[in-house]
């Protein structure tokens, strides 16, 4: 008899001391709004329970929607799902913090979040322009709140009891320091881009030594070239394991005591991208030692505005 793999159930604890984080994560950058409630929907019925939402994306009442039915339905429960959402750049001033947690979980249709994240740490011209530009395009930056201002704000947001845990996303160290440095609620989580082009060990393991979960998004690469999912080591493992590309890499994922998100509105990859086995240890060790190109595919680190950068061979 086999042992049951149950790699795709694994939850990471949070450093709040009561609650624990899913590993395989549905992100909902979905832009449209049908497409986005049927693939919540799918991904609920496939087994994921952690749900990364942002006021950004402006399809936070399609995902509230999927998860109203579904509820409805009696086969799942609030407390089975782990619902992150995010603050939006235009609203880091203290007194809009607030408001924009409220709008969205008026959206999603929650009384409560699990983990409300910045998400990033630029603050733009505060207003309802979610990408405010001068004659010029250029970003319109807000010199008049600080990050820790910000994250002051959502501590009290925890105070209050409207979110379980606060964190970060689209940070580099130096950022992260600085507010875990000052904060009074440690961050519980921060999303970051990470593959193996971009591993974030150095993140990583400052993470783990403070208790914080390091989420990854674009875990395969974002599909862009040069292609991850092409890599000749990732494919000799998938075929050595009889597993998908997709599979070997989120399995990295979880391996390396990470959670992470992937997007997609195809049922079958939606499937795929839940259904994991856990890697040999010498797989792992090979990713390490053998996927050695380093690439970022998303500029919004260094500048506040989500965006992949396209790249040739």
């Amino acid at each position: 008899m086999t042992t049951p793999d149950n790699l795709r159930y694994t939850k990471i604890p949070l450093n709040n001391g009561s609650d624990a984080i899913p590993a395989l994560g549905f992100g909902t950058l979905i832009p449209d709004p049908l497409a986005t409630k049927q693939a919540t929907k799918t991904a609920l019925e496939a087994g994921f329970r952690h749900f990364d939402c942002s006021e950004r994306y402006r399809n936070e009442q399609a995902v509230g929607d999927a998860m109203q039915e579904v509820l409805k339905a009696g086969t799942i429960q609030r407390k089975d799902l782990f619902i992150t959402t995010k603050v939006w750049n235009n609203n880091h001033r203290p007194e809009r913090v607030k408001p924009a947690f409220e709008a969205s979980c008026r959206r999603l249709r929650i009384d409560y979040v699990d983990c409300y994240l910045m998400h990033t740490p630029f603050a733009f011209q505060p207003g309802d322009e979610q990408d405010p530009r001068d004659e010029r395009g250029q970003v319109i930056y807000d010199s008049g709140v600080t990050l820790v201002e910000t994250w002051q704000a959502m501590e009290r947001l925890v105070d209050e009891g409207q979110c379980k845990t606060i964190g970060l996303s689209n940070i580099n160290l130096e950022k992260l320091q600085e507010i875990v440095e000052a904060a009074r609620i440690k961050p519980a989580v921060v999303e970051v881009e990470s593959h193996p082009y971009l591993s974030e060990w150095d993140l990583l393991e400052y993470c783990q030594r403070h208790g914080i979960v390091l989420l990854a998004f674009a875990p395969l690469g974002h599909g862009m070239e040069p292609r991850l999912l092409d890599h000749p080591v990732i494919m000799s493992i998938a075929r050595r394991i009889r597993k998908t590309p997709a599979q070997v890499l989120l399995a990295w994922a979880v391996q390396r005591c990470t959670a992470f998100l992937t997007t997609s509105v195809s049922p079958a990859r939606i499937q795929e991208n839940f259904e994991l086995s856990t890697l040999p240890e010498d797989a792992m060790q090979e990713i390490r030692d053998g996927v050695t190109t380093s690439i970022r595919f998303n500029s919004v680190v260094e500048t506040g505005v989500p965006g992949f950068i396209p790249r040739v061979r």
